[in-house]
């Protein structure tokens, strides 16, 4: 994938912190994979160019809090590079319904730091974007999907790179929160320096466990408080496309 940053959207910070990726054999092989999926006219969500979305949006330099998903929504319409994310007039998945549930409960208290005091995350809303534009890199672990096959892009060289994101984030930024919600996204954060971070772990928010711990976790008014004490502006979790 040696041309793929030229090739889509991607923001210049990430492109510079990622060129060798992009040379590296493995995403080469990557490279050959996705052709491969094209050229036997399977469908891949999300589309070429929004692959790196999520880059795009957030440029490395300002990037306050990284949300860790697994893969890309793998039904028609759903997925737009961004995890958790779907685009305005798309019904909202479970989990994300979860989060905004958690976002309402948690931000309701007037004393905790937000954007703007009060209100409640938007009814069916879904898009993502305008947190992405206020500093939240909401990351997949891996950042395509076969159409109605969740996982089928699992081992193929996305995870190589998307761990290459979190070091970078993890040394190149200060006072960064990291939101892992289940195991998976709680083994891809584990090297995060601690003392230099915020790391904040719960059940994942999926209807099958997020009563074991993701409601009243706290993670949206935690990273707020975390951000304010560093002199660094709140994200405003009720603002939603």
């Amino acid at each position: 994938m040696s041309d793929a940053a030229d090739r889509v959207r991607l923001d210049a910070s990430w492109k510079s912190a990622l060129r060798a990726e992009f040379d590296s054999a493995y995403m080469q092989k990557l490279r050959a994979f996705l052709v491969a999926e094209r050229e036997a006219h399977r469908v891949v969500y999300p589309k070429g160019s929004e692959i790196f979305a999520a880059l795009d949006a957030t440029p490395l330099h300002d990037v306050k809090v990284v949300i860790i998903g697994q893969d890309p929504y793998h039904g028609p319409g759903q997925a737009h590079g961004l995890c958790f994310s779907v685009r305005s007039g798309v019904a909202l998945p479970p989990s994300l319904v979860n989060i905004f549930q958690e976002i309402n409960t948690d931000m309701a208290d007037d004393d905790v730091p937000c954007g703007r005091q009060g209100g409640a995350v938007p009814a069916g809303r879904g898009c993502l974007i305008p947190w992405a534009r206020q500093g939240v890199l909401l990351l997949n672990a891996v950042l395509t999907v076969a159409a109605g096959r969740a996982g089928a892009h699992q081992g193929r060289g996305w995870e190589t790179f998307t761990d290459r994101i979190v070091e970078v984030v993890n040394g190149q930024r200060e006072h960064v929160v990291f939101m892992l919600w289940g195991s998976y996204a709680q083994k891809k954060g584990a090297a995060v320096d601690r003392a230099r971070h915020l790391v904040l772990s719960a059940p994942h928010p999926s209807p099958l466990s997020a009563h074991r711990g993701f409601f009243g976790s706290r993670h949206f008014s935690r990273a707020n408080e975390y951000l304010v004490e560093h002199g660094i502006m709140p994200i405003d979790w009720f603002d939603v496309g």
